[in-house]
Formats: structure tokens, sequence, C-alpha cells
């Protein structure tokens, strides 16, 4: 007898993130923190081995009236004021379509809700076969099926794979949900130039002529990309969608913002049709009531008085970490390809990702933290978090890690 429904997988969860954070801990402890390097977390952290909060946003959250915090939003869909500020900030004009916003619990919370709401039990999403975990698990809970695309082609987006998992996928159903994490891909670091979001939006456009097309397009990491402004441009690229398709733009204030706990995000529904929008919203806006009822004041007003008051401040602050986040990639990316240690493409964000297939991927895993150096694992490579090591733990991490790799291999 069973106590949930039938059809949800019970096999218990496994954060593998969590699970080796917690070794290396234990390891600094044993061992010291100068021996140990750990390249698992995902957040960004300074130069002295602290996590980054910039003064800018929480003073600014600080300084609002208690009542401001204690208080439930305005909607459950959010603040206008936030709303509004979240279009601007994130679309920097780059986009003119019918657009609508729905607060939520970090980018997480508009990734769920697109996968959750937008396909059918036993339909089929389509996924980066290199890609954070969560999405496969969204899926699982959901009873969805998974079709991947590969990321790349040598050294660029692999757009084949890309039309081919998609046809695939409509043979199937009359739907198309794809999943693209962009700018600054979630572990490779690869970052789409706008010829390949030309080429991305062209094909969805023809099969939109037979398939409904949902594009959720994950830029977490967007605000840590290093041509800024520049790197908002292809926005302008879904001004040329069809009529029959949606895009879906999940933003997180907790990489923007480094404001990781107090989870707040934003779905940016965006058509050609304002019919469409709305079928999206009237959904969207009835899971955020029914899934987390309201978004955290305090996160939606700091964000509003950072945009409105403090813009400045908080440019110079977060551009000072990205240039340091440059810093550290440089150094990683130059090393590596001195030693021939093969990583995926990248070009800007928090994580570099080592390629090899799964078999050799867990071997030295294990070899790795045998020589007190921590990462994690993922689909087809090891990910390292240039974003938490500093810019000592970095130099010549490279060359131990290919000289670990040789004897895994040998």
């Amino acid at each position: 007898m069973s106590f949930v429904k039938e059809s949800v997988s019970q096999k218990p969860i496994v954060d593998t993130v969590f699970t080796i954070v917690k070794k290396a801990k234990e390891d600094k402890a044993k061992s010291g923190e100068d021996v140990v390097v750990d390249a698992t977390i995902g957040s960004l952290y300074d130069e002295e081995g602290k996590l980054v909060a910039l003064d800018s946003v929480f003073s600014s959250l600080k300084n609002l009236d208690n009542r401001v915090l204690a208080a439930y939003a305005a909607s459950f869909t959010g603040n206008e004021d936030f709303k509004d500020r979240v279009y601007q900030w994130v679309l920097d004009g780059n986009s003119h379509l019918h657009h609508e916003i729905i607060a939520t619990p970090g980018g997480t919370g508009a990734v769920a809700m697109t996968i959750q709401e937008c396909l059918e039990a036993g339909q089929t999403v389509i996924l980066p076969e290199i890609a954070w975990g969560s999405y496969n698990l969204m899926a699982q809970m959901n009873n969805l099926q998974i079709a991947t695309y590969a990321l790349f082609e040598e050294d660029h987006f692999n757009i084949e794979s890309f039309k081919h998992t998609c046809q695939m996928v409509m043979a199937q159903q009359n739907k198309l949900v794809v999943v693209i994490n962009d700018p600054c891909h979630n572990p490779t670091g690869y970052s789409l130039n706008k010829e390949e979001w030309n080429e991305v939006i062209a094909f969805l456009n023809e099969c939109s002529q037979t398939h409904s097309v949902v594009l959720l397009n994950d830029i977490a990491y967007i605000d840590y990309a290093y041509g800024q402004k520049q790197a908002k441009e292809y926005f302008s690229v879904f001004d040329q969608i069809s009529d029959n398709i949606v895009v879906i733009v999940a933003f997180s204030l907790s990489k923007s913002m480094t404001s990781y706990g107090l989870r707040c995000g934003a779905a940016i529904i965006m058509g050609q049709r304002e019919e469409a929008v709305q079928e999206l919203k009237i959904v969207f806006e009835k899971d955020a009531r029914a899934t987390w009822s309201n978004i955290n004041n305090g996160a939606m007003a700091t964000f509003v008085d950072v945009m409105d008051h403090h813009l400045k401040a908080y440019d110079q602050e977060r551009l000072h970490y990205v240039a340091l986040l440059k810093e550290r990639s440089d150094i990683f990316v130059k090393e590596a390809k001195e030693v021939g240690l093969k990583h995926y493409p990248y070009k800007e964000g928090f994580f570099v990702t080592l390629s090899m297939d799964n078999e050799t991927r867990d071997k030295y895993h294990e070899a790795l933290m045998e020589n007190h150096i921590y990462t994690v694992k993922v689909n087809l490579g090891i990910r390292v978090a240039v974003c938490s090591l500093s810019v000592d733990k970095i130099k010549g991490l490279a060359k131990k890690m290919k000289e670990i790799l040789d004897t895994v291999e040998s």
C-alpha cells in the first residue's frame, strides 16, 4: 500500500553537489584550507574564500521598513513595480514582443512552472545532454519523458543534433517544449552567438508550422556574462518568432543580486500574439497561487530600490566580480590548454567542465578527491567551479588535474 501517487518515482534523491561539498568541508577540517581545493561551490566567492553578498543589495534590504519585509506581496503574480523593473533590466530594450511577468521563487520557480504546465504527463521535454540536474528531476516529478540534444559539434553549438532531437519528438507529440540555458551555460560556460540564435529561431519557426513551440530560455547567469549589455542583444532575435511560438525567459535574482537564499526571480512570457501570452499567464498565475501563493516582498522591494536608487553602485560592485571571474577563468583555460586538459568550449560564466566519458569521469572524480581536489560530476564531464576559487587556488590547478587524469587513463 502506497501513500503517494503511483506514477511518481520513490527513489531517494541523491544531491551529488551537497554530498561532495560536505566531503570537502570535512577534508578542510582535517587537512587544512591550504591543502584542499574546493571547486564544488556554485556560488560566487571572493579572494578570501567568503561568499559574495553585494553591499549595494543588502544595504538596500536592511534599510527597508520592517513592515515592507513582513508584508505579503501586492499580488501572487508579484508587485507591479518589480515586474516592470525586471522587464526593463533583463530585456534592456532588445525585444518588443507582447509580454507578461510572473514573480517566482528564484529562476527555479520559472523553470519548474514551465515544465509542469506546458506538457501533459507522458509527453517529452527537450533538454541539453549536459545540463543542470534539476531539469531532469522536474521532468521526473511531472511524469515527463526526456529527450536530449548534444550541445557541441567541435567548438560550436550542435544545431544538427538540436534539430534531430526536435524532429524526433515532433513525430511523437503535437508540441515542443525546449530548454536552452544561455548565456553562461551551466555547467560548460558556453554562450551561443547571435548567428547561432538566429539558426535556432529559424528552425523553431519551421517547427511551429505544424506544432506549438515553447522555448524556455534559462538566463540564470546572464548578469555575469563578460559582454554585459552585448550579452543581452540576442533577445532581439526573439522578435522573429512566429505566431505559434512563445518564449519564457527564466530570470534569477539569486545570481544577479547574490541573494541566493531570498528565493526571488521571474518568468517573462513573450509572444507575437497577445492571446498566446495571456493563455500562459492565466495558467501560470493559477500555478503560482496554488504552489507558493506569494513571493518574498522584501526581495522584490530590494530589487526595485537598487534599480531606482543604487544602480551605479550595484553595477560598479557587480562588475568588479565579473572582472574577477574573467581573470580566474582566463587563468584556468589558458593553463588547461598548455597542459592538454580537455574541456568543453568555454566563453564565460561560473563553471568550466572537463570533457570525458562517464566511466573515466567516475574514476577521475575519486582520484581527484584522493588528492584533495573536490569537483562535481555532470553527464560526460567534471565541473570546476571557478566562481568560488581564488586566483591563487586556480594557478597551477589545471596542471595538477591533468597529471591526476593521466594516472587514471594509463
